[in-house]
């Protein structure tokens, strides 16, 4: 089982592929992609890529345990988890393309 993730350009932020093709910040909302559906998450690979809007786009493999998608790299599960820094006044996926400066 595979996962899409990636970090959105404007505001760095991890991201996972969701069941509705949104880009979302919730690891647990993401879409699972089962071996058999390789053209559909390549598919998924082409669109985004073409969107230009998520970069370090990759795939995971994940497995269930007790219900909850978990990464089975150590690197994924913590950047899952958020930064291991404080992050301040950061721009979210939901709001509009505006950067300040």
């Amino acid at each position: 089982m595979e996962i899409l993730t990636g970090n959105e350009l404007i505001s760095g932020a991890t991201v996972y592929l969701d069941r509705r093709g949104q880009w979302v910040e919730e690891l647990q909302e993401a879409r699972v992609f089962a071996v058999e559906e390789g053209e559909a998450r390549d598919a998924a690979i082409a669109a985004t890529k073409a969107t230009l809007r998520i970069i370090s786009l990759e795939t995971e493999k994940v497995s269930v345990v007790e219900g909850l998608l978990v990464p089975e790299r150590l690197r994924e599960r913590i950047r899952a988890k958020g930064p291991t820094a404080p992050v301040l006044d950061r721009q979210h996926l939901y709001e509009d393309g505006h950067v300040s400066i």
